[in-house]
């Protein structure tokens, strides 16, 4: 079971019937900003198991919408009535968030009852506490102050939001018990498996251009011996290039100063992986690059060219296409190249179908990277989509996460007590 897996509480820990529950979701949606519409319920429905599993609670949600100053930074009134009608049941908005009268709507709840409060980052705490380390100071905020005595438990489904600390996502921990909830739990349990050794041979392919992350995601996973192989492609299949000693060329190279500042510590950190595990990490043979307008496909001995790099070509998508066919465990995290313009989505299309079609099982995570495949609509044929880029990036790093540190805090707290765990 993934709770003790993490060392976690569970939706399947406790009776929660007629109790009280505080559920935090990632909800955030794009909404149009003149409508007020939401566009995409994805994450809404993401969430509705875990409302299901709580039919017999009074359950309380707690979510945000976008961030101060962006077009989409509203209220919560249009995603209760989503909420509502994807359940089949009322989810009541409120429009505050610990103010006197939710605190009263709470104490007049009866179980199946459900209440959406206001966008928590309408309050200045959790905005200004965003990242803080210091756990008093979250828990001490007037948010889990007001809200904490009126609920008996605390469930984290936000698993896109885990890799931050804000009151709302950690501030709960030692006041009463907190769980995972269903995406959190399917989170863990399905990315868990990128770190289990039965699964051989295990490939990570890791391109756009979040060069940092993707670095310290092969670095970490080569480093535990979680990954057999490394395949890099986009702006990070470009660092590895480099760090080879191939000179990419001036349209590659501008590109670079513009959209990665400071490329030059990560062509030294890619140096040297390559000098530790070279055998492990393939770096693209050939490029597709824009000349005069068009595809032209040359191999590495070519480079530099003044042409800038879009994509990779069919020797290197033949070479991972096999890697991916030969796989247990494929985990992908980044486009090849350029993929929304058509003539430079090939090695990505290619790349991302054979994914698909493979029998290994297959985790992808990134806003990017879930565009394709709804673009290529094989998401159905992805054993596990991550709700969380940011989190997804954080988790398969190695790094550390506020929010499942908080579950694994609030465990040791309360595994005695004051509620009996049913194991």
């Amino acid at each position: 079971m993934p709770g003790k897996q993490w060392d976690i509480f569970t939706l399947d820990d406790f009776n929660l019937d007629g109790r009280t529950v505080l559920v935090r979701v990632d909800i955030n949606s794009p909404i149009d900003p003149i409508s007020g519409r939401i566009l995409d319920d994805y994450r809404i429905r993401s969430h509705l198991s875990t409302i299901r599993d709580l039919e017999r609670c009074k359950v309380v949600i707690l979510a945000h919408q976008s961030r101060p100053g962006k077009n989409d930074y509203t209220t919560l009134n249009a995603h209760a009535m989503r909420m509502s009608q994807l359940l089949g049941k009322r989810v009541e908005y409120l429009d505050g968030l610990f103010h006197g009268h939710v605190r009263r709507k709470i104490r007049s709840m009866k179980p199946g009852d459900k209440i959406l409060l206001e966008n928590t980052r309408f309050y200045a705490e959790e905005i200004a506490l965003k990242g803080e380390k210091d756990r008093s100071k979250h828990e001490n905020t007037h948010i889990v102050q007001r809200l904490a005595p009126m609920i008996d438990f605390f469930v984290h489904d936000a698993f896109a939001t885990a890799h931050r600390a804000q009151p709302t996502l950690v501030g709960f921990s030692e006041l009463v018990p907190n769980l995972a909830g269903r995406v959190m739990q399917k989170e863990l349990e399905d990315m868990g498996k990128a770190f289990q050794p039965d699964l051989s041979p295990k490939i990570a392919m890791l391109g756009g251009v979040k060069v940092d992350d993707s670095i310290d995601v092969a670095e970490h996973m080569l480093e535990k011996g979680h990954m057999d192989r490394i395949l890099t492609m986009g702006v990070v299949g470009h660092i590895f290039l480099m760090a080879k000693g191939i000179e990419l060329g001036k349209g590659s190279m501008d590109f670079l100063q513009k959209e990665v500042p400071r490329y030059e510590r990560y062509v030294k950190r890619a140096s040297s992986m390559l000098d530790r595990w070279g055998d492990k990490i393939k770096v693209p043979t050939d490029v597709a690059v824009l000349n005069d307008e068009r595809r032209d496909v040359i191999t590495d001995e070519e480079l530099p060219v003044d042409a800038p790099i879009m994509d990779i070509g069919i020797e290197t998508i033949v070479t991972y296409s096999q890697e991916i066919e030969n796989a247990e465990l494929v985990v992908v995290n980044g486009p090849a190249g350029a993929f929304e313009y058509e003539e430079f989505s090939i090695g990505t299309t290619e790349l991302f179908r054979t994914v698909a079609h493979s029998d290994a099982y297959s985790i992808i995570g990134g806003g990017h990277s879930t565009a394709v495949l709804e673009k290529l609509d094989i998401s159905h044929s992805i054993d596990h989509i991550s709700t969380g880029g940011g989190s997804c990036i954080n988790f398969l790093a190695g790094r550390t996460m506020p929010g499942i540190e908080a579950l694994k805090r609030s465990k040791r707290i309360f595994k005695r007590g004051p509620f009996q765990a049913r194991r």
